[in-house]
């Protein structure tokens, strides 16, 4: 256990390349190879850092401003996934988490349960979130270990549904994205997209990145987009104009730079997906594995960012309508495009459309958040990691259907609340499901499929 809590201790940029190494040993590729494909990965991941850094650094303080502009009164902090994943880490379930997790992805493997060869160690945490949250929620030990197996399966599985997006959209090809907010959370677009399509004159606007720049030429490039969101949000800010023009910059920064920080991962990642794709195809049959990884490859992509700057000040409004809601969205604002990755995906990139189902994302995550926040605040104080006299939540994981409905199921204290989130997220599943097994989640733009 002390080797695991050391390397744990790296964090993601320096474990997940430890991991990739030894994985491409045991694919065969080695010394030489393996050590290029861990580097690569952890240059990229290094960089994927810098820039997320440049969003919570800058764009954070921003979003501070306009919640204390808007005089949102929330008394309950945002502390986001960077303050939510050490307690996961210092928790009973921490470091258990992993070889559980492992456990339950060979025991799906082989049984055929899944197609996703997951890798991404790091975002373990969010498993163990959940189960450090059902012990404390139940006193039992055992309810945790439930929690951290239940949470595995079901984001293995979320993988597996959305292949055809990480494939078709994100051209990520032989790689899943099974964690966090982006796959829990995406299920809902579906449902919302197919309805969107129902409704007249509605299921006409298509406004995406593409559209923008033929209509637009230079200005719609994605840099451009970037500088002039980060300029808006810092006059809503109220920053004044010479410090909203450097947010302008440092946002078509993040623009440019995200996706060729990415490139570097997927250089990594392609030799062992293509080691493993033969290791694999040689025992099963058309057994079509992926490489489970971390949501933030689906950064890379312009669209997301863009959506993700839109929703600075959206999620703000949306916290403000929530019923009774105490939580201040502030950690995880800056990186707001983990919540509408997939579902920018399953739109196609049309940003009218992410609007509608990211709103209702948010506000689900936002609800759950308030009604999870005494548990988290527990969880901070269990583990020492948070000071007297501080109220703290989470949007991502404390945020997470799963998570909550684990908690409150397993302690047999269910309200009208509950039931609505499991109709809501058990019924936005299943038909994420049909859609995924009826190759209906994402179809390719072509001339038959627009007749």
């Amino acid at each position: 256990m002390q080797v695991i809590q050391y390397i744990v201790n790296l964090g993601a940029p320096v474990m997940i390349p430890i991991v990739i190494f030894i994985v491409g040993l045991l694919f065969g590729n080695g010394i030489g190879k393996s050590l290029r494909s861990g580097i690569s990965i952890g240059i990229g991941f290094t960089g994927i850092n810098l820039v997320i850094s440049l969003l919570t650094n800058n764009l954070g303080k921003a979003a501070e401003a306009m919640a204390s502009n808007f005089h949102m009164g929330l008394s309950v902090i945002d502390i986001g996934w960077p303050g939510t994943s050490p307690m996961a880490w210092a928790s009973n379930m921490g470091l258990i988490a992993i070889p559980i997790a492992i456990l339950v992805n060979v025991v799906m493997l082989v049984t055929r349960m899944t197609k996703v060869v997951n890798v991404d160690i790091w975002n373990i945490w969010h498993m163990a979130f959940t189960g450090a949250i059902v012990q404390i929620a139940t006193g039992s030990y055992v309810w945790g270990i439930v929690g951290i197996c239940v949470h595995a399966a079901i984001a293995y599985k979320l993988g597996d549904i959305f292949k055809p997006v990480t494939d078709g959209f994100f051209g990520l090809e032989g790689i899943s994205i099974p964690h966090g907010t982006s796959a829990y959370m995406g299920i809902f677009a579906k449902p919302i997209d197919d309805l969107i399509e129902k409704i007249p004159g509605i299921n006409k606007i298509n406004i995406t990145a593409d559209v923008i720049e033929k209509r637009f030429g230079v200005l719609g490039q994605p840099s451009i987009i970037g500088a002039f969101l980060g300029f808006i949000i810092g006059l809503l800010a109220k920053f004044g104009v010479a410090k909203s023009l450097q947010l302008a910059i440092q946002m078509a920064a993040v623009m440019v730079l995200m996706p060729v920080v990415v490139k570097f991962i997927m250089e990594g990642l392609i030799p062992i997906s293509q080691s493993a794709k033969k290791i694999m195809d040689k025992r099963f049959k058309n057994s079509d594995f992926t490489i489970g990884m971390d949501p933030a490859l689906l950064l890379g992509n312009s669209d997301v960012i863009a959506a993700g700057l839109l929703f600075v000040p959206i999620t703000l409004l949306v916290a403000m309508i929530v019923p009774g809601n105490k939580i201040l969205p502030f950690g995880d604002l800056a990186t707001i495009g983990f919540f509408i990755a997939i579902a920018t995906a399953v739109h196609k990139g049309n940003i009218f459309r992410v609007l509608i189902s990211g709103s209702v994302i948010m506000f689900i995550t936002i609800w759950i958040s308030n009604q999870m926040w005494t548990i988290q605040d527990k969880l901070g104080r269990a583990t020492g990691l948070l000071k007297a006299g501080k109220k703290v939540s989470s949007l991502d994981q404390a945020g997470s259907p799963i998570t909550y409905l684990l908690t409150k199921g397993i302690s047999m204290k269910m309200t009208i609340g509950f039931f609505v989130i499991l109709i809501l997220f058990v019924g936005a599943f299943a038909y994420t499901y049909v859609a995924y097994k009826r190759n209906r989640l994402y179809v390719e733009d072509t001339e038959e499929s627009k007749k």
